[in-house]
């Protein structure tokens, strides 16, 4: 049976129209946390066009819900599923693998496909975007970045006639939940434990908490805002785990806070990126996000900044945009085409950082440091040192002008080398 949304004639359907066809038939593969908030939303809100018929997941029957129709086929055999006559396939497993073979399988028998999944978007989107305009069905993943709030189709349709020269955000809750937290005095692993037991965060947090979930989404922004595609893995993230509760007491001294910050920039007809804690003064929109909310940031040639804000984890802020998807499907809707160029991160940014040493004190330290950072051509804005802490086992800051990381990174290298440091200097970048 030949799928609705692939008919010419459903491309710009009537209400009447609408009512009078069959619904989408459509195939939960997971129904976990965003799953289940998924098909509770269809259900209660009772979406026209729209009819679960299938619910693949591992060990099925301990998922099975009595609040779902009896008519639902619930299943351990995906391809089986893949094989119906489903309409659309909606993957929210997450990974490379196994969901990137459902996936592809999928589309290589017609199905259109909404997903979640920004690993799979970030490294394989352009590819199976192409494989589903050849066979005839729909790629959308609206929910791959930033939860329920509408960032990627605001790229695709409403910001799609401006040059995005530059975004920053916040884009992943988790470690947005983390931080806002230890700004208001709690410790790191006390915050972790409370996340994981909310389901913000996996029994691995390192997906979230070392920045390789922001790069993933930071890479599908850059290609439907900036119009290049980049290998994630070349954007290299900075963990959050090594942040302590000194570095927020020292930020508030310079009246900033902390946040998990993703930031891609054209520079010289270059491409700089980048994802990592970075200080943020307190009066930017940024700091103004707080638990698990996300917030992106662009800067058009013609538009100037657009704003984005909203909840960005949770199974139902995510089972909004799958929803949200579906809807668009069953009327017809397909994703606007936006050409992107390969790229590669070869800028950098210039910007000032915020580097905490932790040393044995002894004279001669800050000399040492000037030294070295003055080889370098690095401008020092200040020194920071607060009162209270042993000799032994001292922390202070050093914040410097707006620099090229590189020339800071062989400073810390030499910095290093100094034997009074009790552990790595941490390097901060300064949102301005």
């Amino acid at each position: 049976m030949p799928s609705q949304v692939k008919s010419p004639a459903s491309e710009k359907p009537s209400a009447a129209e609408s009512n009078g066809r069959p619904p989408l038939r459509i195939a939960l593969f997971g129904f976990g946390t965003v799953g289940s908030s998924v098909a509770r939303i269809l259900l209660e809100s009772n979406s026209e066009g729209l009819e679960i018929t299938h619910v693949y997941n591992r060990k099925v029957a301990r998922k099975k819900a009595d609040w779902v129709p009896s008519s639902v086929v619930w299943s351990e055999d995906w391809e089986e599923v893949v094989a119906s006559d489903v309409d659309v396939i909606v993957e929210l497993v997450g990974g490379l693998d196994p969901a990137g073979t459902w996936v592809r399988r999928a589309i290589e028998a017609g199905k259109s496909v909404v997903t979640a999944n920004k690993k799979l978007i970030a490294y394989h989107g352009v590819e199976l975007e192409r494989l589903a305009a050849q066979r005839g069905g729909h790629l959308k993943y609206g929910a791959a970045v930033a939860g329920g709030i509408p960032v990627i189709p605001g790229l695709e349709q409403g910001l799609a006639g401006d040059h995005i020269r530059r975004m920053e955000g916040i884009l992943n809750g988790t470690c947005n939940f983390i931080l806002s937290k230890m700004e208001a005095g709690a410790e790191y692993a006390v915050v972790l434990a409370e996340a994981q037991a909310k389901g913000y965060a996996e029994a691995d947090p390192t997906e979230d908490v070392g920045g390789f979930d922001a790069r993933s989404k930071l890479a599908i922004l850059m290609r439907l805002a900036m119009r290049v595609v980049v290998d994630p893995d070349e954007i290299v993230p900075q963990p959050i785990t090594s942040l302590s509760a000194v570095d927020f007491s020292y930020a508030r001294d310079l009246n900033c806070t902390i946040r998990q910050v993703s930031r891609a920039e054209e520079v010289g007809g270059e491409v700089a990126a980048t994802v990592g804690p970075m200080l943020v003064d307190r009066n930017s929109p940024m700091a103004w996000s707080r638990g698990t909310e996300n917030m992106v940031i662009l800067n058009g040639r013609y538009g100037g900044d657009v704003v984005f804000s909203g909840h960005g984890a949770g199974g139902h802020p995510t089972a909004v945009a799958v929803v949200s998807d579906l809807l668009a499907l069953a009327h017809g809707s397909r994703r606007v085409p936006i050409p992107s160029v390969p790229a590669k991160i070869g800028a950098e940014f210039e910007v000032p950082h915020y580097i905490r040493f932790l040393v044995t004190d002894r004279p001669g330290i800050v000399a040492e440091i000037t030294a070295a950072l003055a080889r370098e051509q690095i401008n020092i804005r200040a020194i920071v040192q607060k009162a209270g802490y042993p000799a032994e086992s001292l922390p202070f800051v050093v914040t410097v002008e707006p620099c090229k990381s590189s020339a800071l990174q062989r400073a810390l290298a030499e910095i290093g080398k100094m034997n009074c440091l009790l552990q790595p200097p941490l390097d901060l970048q300064i949102l301005e």
